[in-house]
């Protein structure tokens, strides 16, 4: 991997950083369309199976707290290639498991060590100007962004003609093609941490407790995330009943809608020509919580939901980008440490509206996953109005 003449990231380098993220964050989310099949196959509830979903992402929470971390301590390529081999391991576990739990706990695991995204979004931030820092991030995350979402589209479609085992083998397949680009086209990058593991974690906390833009970021993140995976999570056990009695394909389908707006959102650093960095992230809450008018008034139809996706990913996308740039923006060394303070928040978000959601389906199905994901979007945009304000006033 090379830089260009001025020390900074070539464009190539980016987009190949972007790929290997796609390919990476798709594991934890060619589950979502399969939880149907999958309670069927193992004789569960649709509340037992979603909760592989949910214990996913609270993997991946965990693998953003204790791992991420250490992409300051140590050389990022070895830290990367050493992770890259439990994800192997841990599809593996997934394609073969015959009980419940130990579907648990592959998907705990798998959560938790695909994280390598996250250890490339602080290189697109540390190695950009002020002036590309939204532009090259908005790159990187367009590929996870898009990974997340045609990850539900594949899976679907695997899952309902080759069955739910044979996505999680061929995804096991991809880490040892992504583990030998890996191997072949990143640099090392030296670290710039040389305490203890545990003054490591201690600074994360540090971080968290000191930097008010950075706690900002991280309830807005999660609460957003959140309300995205309500809906992705429940979708297809609302479609599996009428008036859609679909299958997972036409189900997984619908991360194509979704792309739509993660790939708009991804232009969405050009916009800071016109404005303040927290008026997109307003307007991008604004669209995520007038979303939800979509999914629960049109719920019923095609149109309704797929429009509900594109601007739900759109609002999502958009303050997600916008909120990584803001704390990037603070002058600090420990780039990787402050991405691990927003993304655990992030992804304990997203179990929580999981969760919910699924508690919520139970109690009233569709109307009740709506209110759980309207809620958690307007919570997002009136602690951003309340205290992005007071936030301007401390620091002037």
């Amino acid at each position: 991997m090379k830089m260009n003449s001025t020390g900074k990231l070539s464009r190539t380098v980016v987009w190949l950083m972007s790929t290997i993220s796609g390919l990476v964050v798709a594991n934890n989310y060619y589950n979502q369309p399969l939880l149907g099949l999958i309670g069927r196959d193992l004789r569960v509830t649709e509340s037992a199976a979603s909760k592989i979903s949910m214990l996913t992402q609270l993997g991946y929470a965990a693998g953003l707290l204790l791992i991420v971390p250490l992409g300051d301590k140590f050389l990022r390529k070895n830290l990367i290639l050493i992770d890259l081999v439990f994800v192997f391991l841990s599809l593996v576990w997934m394609t073969f498991g015959r009980e419940l739990w130990m579907l648990y706990a592959a998907s705990l695991l798998i959560g938790a060590t695909s994280v390598i995204p996250q250890l490339f979004v602080p290189i697109a931030a540390q190695l950009s100007s002020d002036k590309e820092k939204s532009t090259n991030i908005g790159i990187v995350m367009s590929g996870l962004l898009l990974g997340i979402l045609l990850s539900r589209f594949i899976g679907g479609i695997v899952g309902e003609i080759w069955g739910w085992r044979t996505m999680f083998g061929i995804a096991a397949g991809l880490m040892i093609l992504v583990w030998i680009a890996v191997y072949k086209m990143l640099p090392e990058l030296k670290p710039n941490f040389k305490g203890t593991y545990g003054k490591l974690m201690y600074s994360v906390w540090h971080l968290a407790k000191t930097q008010p833009v950075l706690r900002l970021a991280s309830f807005r993140g999660a609460m957003a995330f959140g309300s995205m995976c309500a809906l992705f999570t429940t979708l297809v056990f609302h479609m599996e009943n009428p008036p859609f009695n679909v299958g997972s394909s036409i189900v997984g389908s619908f991360g194509l809608a979704g792309a739509v707006g993660a790939l708009a959102a991804a232009k969405v650093g050009k916009l800071q020509n016109f404005l303040d960095l927290n008026e997109i992230i307003t307007y991008s809450l604004i669209i995520l919580f007038g979303s939800w008018a979509f999914t629960y008034f049109a719920g019923e139809t095609y149109w309704g939901l797929i429009a509900g996706v594109i601007l739900i990913d759109l609002g999502v996308q958009s303050s997600h980008i916008m909120n990584q740039t803001n704390y990037f923006l603070i002058k600090s060394d420990a780039v990787n440490r402050l991405n691990t303070v927003y993304m655990v928040a992030y992804f304990i978000g997203g179990s929580l509206g999981t969760w919910a959601a699924s508690v919520a389906w139970n109690y009233a199905e569709w109307g009740g996953v709506c209110a759980v994901g309207a809620t958690m979007g307007v919570l997002a945009l009136i602690v951003h109005l309340i205290f992005c304000s007071r936030i301007k006033l401390s620091e002037n």
